[in-house]
Formats: C-alpha cells, sequence, structure tokens
C-alpha cells in the first residue's frame, strides 16, 4: 500500500494540470480515490473468485456479472479522477465502442465455444494441485501465451491486419477497450485459452484467472489518474499501456495487460516514473480505416495491403 500512497500523489498528468475542472470534488477525496482505486479492484475480484469457488457458482453466469461490474466501476473512476479529460469518448464515440463491445463479445463467446470441448475433456474435474499452486501456475502460463500472441499481432504483417483495429483510437478509455476485429479476439483468447486446456489446469483456476485477466485488461486501458509505483515491475498498468499505444514505435512495448514481468524478461519493458507518451494512436493513420467505419475496419485484412509499406506492422 505504501507505494500505492507514494506513486498517488507525487506525478503530474494533464487532468492534474486541468485544475478547476470539478469533476472531482475535493482534492482529499481525489487522493483517496487514486489510492484506493487499484487495491479496491483487486480486492473485489478476489473476493468474486473466492466466494463463488465456495459457493460453486455457475462461471458462464458470474464472469459477465464481475465484467459489467468493472466496466461501471472504472467508467465512474474515469470521470471522478480522469488521466486526460480529452479522452473521455463523445457522444458518436460511444455508440461505435458499443458496437464493437458487441463484437468483442461475439469474439469471446465464439472463442470460448471453439475450446469448451478441449477444457471439458483435458481440465481434471478436481484439481491435481491445491488451488493456491495451480492458479499462480495458471495465471503465468496464460499470461505468457497473452504476451506472446499480443506481440505477434504487433511484428507479424497479416495478424497486425487484424490487431491494428484496436490501435486506430487517439484515445484510450474504458470503452474503447473493446474496440477490436472479432478475428483477432477469436484467435488471441482461443489461443490463450487452449493453451490452459492443454496444461490440464482445473476448470476453478482457469475461471478465477480468467476474472483477474478480465480486470486487468480493463484497468490498464482506464483513462484513470492511479499510479501503482514499484508495483509496474509486477503487473501491467494505465501507466504502462498508454506507452503501448504511443505513436513513438521505440517506446510502444508492454504487450503484456496483466503480468509485466514477460516484457521485463523479452526486452519490452519502457516505461520508467513519469514516462507518458505525447499521442497514441497510429504512426500511420492512413493505413487502418477510422473507428467509425465500422465494416471497412472489419474488411480491412481481407483487402490488398498498399505497395508503399503503410500496412507494416507497428503503431
Amino acid at each position: 500500500m505504501e507505494e500505492f500512497n507514494r506513486a498517488a500523489d507525487g506525478e503530474t498528468t494533464p487532468a492534474r494540470e486541468a485544475a478547476g475542472e470539478g469533476s472531482v470534488r475535493s482534492p482529499s477525496m481525489s487522493s483517496v480515490l487514486r489510492r484506493a482505486a487499484y487495491p479496491a479492484l483487486l480486492v473485489g475480484t478476489l473476493v468474486t473468485g473466492g466466494v463463488a469457488l465456495s459457493r460453486e457458482w455457475d462461471p458462464t453466469r458470474i464472469s459477465p456479472l464481475f465484467l459489467m461490474g468493472v466496466l461501471l466501476y472504472l467508467t465512474a473512476l474515469e470521470r471522478l479522477i480522469p488521466y486526460d479529460r480529452a479522452w473521455h469518448p463523445s457522444r458518436s464515440e460511444w455508440r461505435w465502442y458499443g458496437i464493437y463491445f458487441l463484437f468483442t463479445m461475439v469474439g469471446s463467446a465464439l472463442a470460448q465455444a471453439l475450446v469448451s470441448t478441449a477444457v471439458a475433456a483435458l481440465s481434471p474435474t478436481v484439481p491435481a494441485l491445491p488451488l493456491g499452486v495451480e492458479i499462480p501456475s495458471a495465471l503465468l502460463l496464460g499470461s505468457l501465451a497473452s504476451y506472446l500472441v499480443h506481440r505477434l499481432g504487433h511484428t507479424q504483417p497479416l495478424l497486425w491486419r487484424l490487431h491494428g483495429v484496436h490501435h486506430v483510437p487517439q484515445k484510450v478509455n474504458v470503452a474503447n477497450n473493446g474496440v477490436n476485429h472479432v478475428l483477432d479476439i477469436v484467435l488471441a483468447q482461443g489461443f490463450v485459452q487452449l493453451a490452459l486446456a492443454l496444461a490440464g489446469f482445473s476448470r476453478e483456476s482457469v475461471f478465477v484467472v480468467g476474472l483477474f485477466v478480465t480486470a486487468q485488461g480493463y484497468f490498464v486501458h482506464a483513462n484513470i489518474d492511479v499510479h501503482i509505483g514499484r508495483l509496474n515491475h509486477l503487473l501491467a498498468s494505465p501507466e504502462q499501456h498508454r506507452l503501448h499505444h504511443s505513436t513513438a514505435l521505440s517506446e510502444a512495448g508492454h504487450y503484456g495487460s496483466d503480468l509485466s514481468v514477460w516484457d521485463h524478461l523479452f526486452g519490452s519493458y519502457t516505461w520508467r516514473p513519469g514516462r507518458a507518451p505525447v499521442a497514441v494512436g497510429l504512426s500511420n493513420p492512413a493505413s487502418f480505416p477510422d473507428t467509425g467505419q465500422i465494416v471497412a475496419s472489419l474488411l480491412h485484412p481481407a483487402r490488398r495491403p498498399p505497395r508503399d509499406g503503410g500496412d507494416t506492422p507497428g503503431n
């Protein structure tokens, strides 16, 4: 908690520079929110997983409810302690993001359906290891699989033509975390879930890890003025993920959206205290359709790449 407390008060952001635009009720309230926002999210995730397992609740019902709770919580925080007020979605963006969110949910459901047979066949009904051992192990493996497929999405031309749709917006917020090509979601989530199934992790551990990954995935995209200090070297954060969306490729690493240990291990960790991107989005905006051009974005991977190299992997 000391890291949260020290980091919450020490850095200047666009939100703090815009003094007097009172979305935050008082300095004391904003300070408390900055300190408590992330610990509260982690505690809520752990409590949800623990209660669901102890009471044997159906994961297929709990997971969507948990997602809705995370979205409401982080969306409220974006208004109370914004990192940059200019990154709030406009009305038209809310409409676009809502449509993409539905596509993302469809992609997630399809990915789950594609591997459900493997999970049922390979995952033991009784955990082979204590959950206290199995859950961290499943988190490490799932995080590694997610890191690898995400990095490939930035380095392999065909995969970038799918994943680049997510990097078109010139803002980073909770709402546009759902801006994705449906096939990108199917491939990425299907790869991670299949890795966990093939490793033989129990459904209980996969469920708990899924809650944490969901919370982290939306947290790192949140437009909130929160700093986690040295914990950045273990866990992913909005501070890092804004750099991932940077238009400057030299700082746009951070492919981990749950853990940051793989970025350290594979040399893609670029964050340091106070470092923030000058701009986010694509380094070549003309290489992808605008986010509002939803049909064109979905058809983008099928079109012929330009000969000038404008569609090469990157941001």
